[in-house]
């Protein structure tokens, strides 16, 4: 495959951006496999598994790449096994290389780049652009969110939900009968690590049970 990231100026990535404003969330799969090929692959959190499922659809045999940080809670856990048993998807673990150790509870910047950032790294050698299920909705540090950008990396970073609301993402959920976390019934509407998750007030921003009491919003996957 040619290197389409490389003839995607910014001028058009924003152009096709704004077209897929109103684009439902599988056309805009279905472009970036069409786009990319075998060089596109989808992250997951396990939180819910909406963009899985609306990806598995359009391309059954897409890349899906869970980070498994060595700190993840149980159900998380299981939600990757209902993952497997639902949708036989091409999963790829991820693992940080270092043992597990207590950098979290000094540094939590230095362990999120340990055990995310870097795997995420290494999950995208080879790949021309990966798809997200970031949400505008999921905060303000969100709230900006394009469909289609150039990541940190040069590489096209695609986010097939970004226009969803909450109700939106409750809707789908309920038709399809989506494979939830069940963290999240429980009020941890954002699920990462286990020592750096909290749950939330009803109504509050999601992301305030992440690295709840610092200014620390986000792991840096997404910056």
């Amino acid at each position: 495959m040619t290197n389409t990231v490389g003839s995607l100026s910014n001028e058009a990535l924003a152009q096709l951006s704004a077209e897929f404003e109103t684009a439902n969330a599988a056309d805009i799969v279905a472009w970036a496999a069409e786009t990319f090929g075998d060089q596109l692959c989808l992250t997951a959190s396990m939180t819910d598994t909406v963009l899985i499922d609306v990806a598995s659809a359009v391309a059954p045999r897409i890349e899906i790449a869970f980070i498994d940080t060595g700190y993840h809670f149980p159900e998380t856990l299981g939600t990757v096994e209902a993952v497997r048993r639902r949708y036989n998807p091409n999963l790829v673990v991820l693992r940080a290389e270092a043992p597990l150790d207590n950098l979290w509870q000094t540094d939590t910047d230095a362990c999120c780049a340990r055990r995310k950032v870097q795997p995420l790294q290494d999950a995208l050698v080879g790949k021309q652009a990966w798809l997200s299920g970031v949400r505008r909705a999921d905060g303000p540090s969100r709230a900006d969110t394009s469909i289609l950008e150039r990541d940190k990396r040069g590489l096209i970073k695609v986010s097939p939900l970004a226009t969803w609301s909450d109700a939106d993402v409750e809707r789908y959920i309920s038709e399809q009968n989506i494979i939830m976390n069940p963290l999240v019934a429980q009020g941890f509407p954002s699920i990462g690590c286990w020592p750096c998750t909290n749950a939330v007030a009803p109504g509050d921003d999601p992301r305030t049970g992440r690295w709840a009491g610092t200014d620390k919003t986000e792991c840096g996957l997404h910056l």
